[in-house]
């Protein structure tokens, strides 16, 4: 059985973890057949260095460890699957197609409705030295609102801290 241990622990954070990914898919699954309706849009910041991540080397060059995207006014070419979903995306006028898994996620933020998933990372527990690095951020369509604006936003991130052992 998936999510149990041989010692028959139930392993919450997994398990969060797959049905907050499952929540991503459903949500992109939903734009990619409607589009985004009203003012919604996304701040998806994920792994770069994740094996399954295809971006341009451009873009993995100038954000080797994790990066922001913006999905709001243009976005092409978004196909959900099972284990990711790809997107075009414009950067500067430069239309680059990437290929984000959901276990690469960091956090999913919907700002136009507070609501944002935060993913702890269960395998490091080193990785909150980098929590006061700023996270790269790209605003693909020149909004005005900027994933720091997000942040500071009274978004309900849901955290997995208190799941872990």
């Amino acid at each position: 059985m998936q999510g149990f241990s041989m010692a028959r622990d139930i392993d919450y954070g997994n398990l969060m973890h797959k049905a907050m990914r499952g929540l991503i898919q459903s949500v992109l699954q939903d734009v990619a057949e409607n589009g985004l309706p009203g003012a919604h849009h996304f701040f998806i910041t994920f792994n770069t260095g994740h094996p399954d991540v295809e971006l341009a080397d451009w873009l993995s060059d100038r954000y080797p460890g994790e990066m922001t995207v913006v999905m709001q006014h243009w976005y092409d070419n978004l196909d959900v699957g099972d284990d990711g979903f790809a997107v075009t995306l414009n950067f500067g006028e430069a239309p680059e197609p990437l290929y984000i898994p959901y276990d690469a996620i960091k956090t999913f933020v919907d700002p136009s409705v507070e609501f944002g998933l935060r993913f702890e990372n269960m395998d490091d527990e080193d990785e909150d030295e980098d929590e006061d690095q700023p996270v790269p951020a790209i605003n693909t369509d020149h909004a005005r609102e900027t994933p720091e604006d997000a942040a500071k936003s009274d978004a309900q991130i849901v955290s997995l801290d208190s799941f872990r052992k």
